[in-house]
């Protein structure tokens, strides 16, 4: 999913390519339109200010500097983090009958059950377009904890929720939370990997670990429903690993914001030396209001403005939606042809993720494709054609998502052993990894000289979060032929 991505810009490398501390140079005697603050006080903090900037080309505390230890370390931790909140979406669909049961609630005139996913969907979407930017400002770090504590907080009313509303109510928190700590990773990769060839690994496990985080809920807590048979232990079990795992976060996650920490340095400076030292990013970047109504009306001005935009946020939010409905027509189909449990089916679930692992892989070569690309380029010579990312989404569309939605299709028969349709869920998964990474790497590179790469990558990531919505609730009660429909990728065949 590209939700994640949303910090991935390139306005975020060029923050931290600073190469050198001039504590002689003045700041510029005015604030220019475009950097924000015209007011009398701001200019009169400039005259007197001195700018800082890193020491040196190979300053330590610059992020691009550290160890290539370090930066794995810091990497995988925000790729755990990638993998493991999102659960707490999905992981409530295995036991949609049992709190159907608890609370009364009927999915014979709507499919109630369906609130849950959708209010932490929504969440997630709002999320990350209002507060995301709060998030980069204070930092990564420091947004992560906070983030993180909210989260755990929430899910303690939901393994305690005494109404049906209670759970929709507080899942729309964690949702939005779950967003936030999810794109850390997609935060973390721009600031501390300087070039295409050292991103292009990292940015491809950042997507795989997300979307495997939202597929891997059903398999990974049916045992809960097969064992135990008490919804609330999923969310106790939660409680207990995000629990367990928040001072591995807290301790291991550093700062990798580099005009975070330039702040920070400049903060101690005025302190210890009492001079007027501040860092350029502090003088002439707009005011948080400003920049906040831009991060939350850009992204829809572009994707109503910008065709390529467009159809890219349709192309990714089809793809990846059909991870969200695959968990709603996998239990009407098992159980109807197959009369598994839903326990059972939950675990059926894997194999997507098996094929979203699986077309990680493609996506290596891919970035090959991209990288080798610049040898032909005439247009630029010597940079990258941003189209050569789309080659391998033709395999990942045709092969992939097409040819598994086929397979899954017209496979699933009572005559048929449960495998068949199985194989064409994995196909699906293979085809979801391949194509929303090729989306992901795509619009960031066209929208990168423009400065514009985050919002358009918001863009997405909304669209996509909005697309699951709609893909969940399309296939809900819809499967049949002769009395049933079959729900085939997103549309009905009967």
């Amino acid at each position: 999913m590209t939700t994640p991505a949303a910090g991935y810009t390139a306005d975020r490398i060029a923050s931290n390519n600073s190469s050198h501390l001039d504590d002689d140079r003045t700041a510029p005697p005015h604030i220019s339109s475009s950097g924000g603050g015209n007011s009398s006080q701001s200019t009169s903090v400039e005259k007197d200010s001195k700018v800082l900037d890193w020491d040196s080309p190979s300053d330590p505390g610059n992020p691009y500097n550290w160890s290539l230890k370090r930066k794995r370390l810091v990497t995988g931790i925000a790729l755990l983090s990638t993998l493991l909140v999102p659960l707490n979406g999905t992981s409530i669909t295995v036991a949609a009958a049992e709190i159907n049961q608890e609370f009364g609630i009927s999915d014979a005139t709507f499919p109630n059950s369906y609130w849950p996913v959708a209010s932490w969907s929504l969440g997630g979407a709002l999320f990350v377009i209002i507060f995301l930017p709060l998030m980069e400002d204070v930092g990564i770090r420091i947004g992560f904890i906070i983030s993180y504590v909210f989260f755990f907080l929430m899910i303690i009313p939901q393994a305690l929720a005494n109404s049906f509303a209670t759970l929709i109510v507080t899942r729309f928190f964690s949702g939005g939370c779950v967003a936030l700590l999810a794109n850390t990773i997609a935060s973390v990769i721009p600031d501390i990997w300087a070039d295409d060839r050292a991103r292009s690994i990292p940015v491809g496990l950042y997507i795989v670990t997300y979307e495997a985080g939202n597929t891997l809920g059903p398999p990974m807590f049916a045992g809960v429903m097969q064992y135990i048979g008490n919804w609330r232990w999923i969310f106790y079990i939660q409680l207990i690993m995000y629990g367990a795992l928040a001072p591995l976060f807290f301790l291991l996650l550093h700062e990798t914001r580099g005009t975070v920490i330039l702040r920070r340095r400049a903060t101690r400076l005025r302190k210890t030396t009492h001079r007027s030292i501040y860092t350029a990013a502090e003088l002439h970047q707009p005011p948080l209001s400003t920049r906040l109504l831009k991060s939350t009306t850009r992204p829809a001005y572009l994707l109503l403005t910008e065709p390529v935009l467009l159809a890219s946020t349709l192309w990714s939010a089809f793809s990846f939606g059909t991870v969200f409905l695959f968990t709603q027509s996998t239990a009407q189909v098992y159980s109807s042809l197959y009369g598994w449990p839903a326990y059972r089916i939950g675990y059926l679930q894997s194999a997507v993720v098996v094929g979203e692992a699986l077309g990680w892989l493609p996506t290596l070569y891919s970035s090959h494709l991209y990288l080798s690309s610049a040898a032909r380029n005439t247009e630029n010579p010597g940079s990258p054609i941003p189209e050569a990312r789309l080659y391998l989404s033709v395999l990942g569309s045709f092969v992939g998502i097409a040819g598994g939605m086929f397979v899954y299709a017209w496979t699933a028969y009572p005559s048929l052993p449960w495998i068949a349709p199985t194989i064409g869920l994995g196909m699906v998964g293979f085809g979801i990894q391949i194509d929303v990474t090729a989306v992901a790497d795509y619009i960031t590179d066209i929208y990168a000289a423009s400065g514009y790469a985050g919002s358009a990558v918001s863009a997405v990531a909304a669209g996509e979060t909005l697309f699951c919505l709609w893909r969940r609730r399309g296939c809900m009660g819809v499967w049949g032929f002769g009395g049933r429909v079959r729900c085939w990728g997103g549309w009905r065949w009967g």
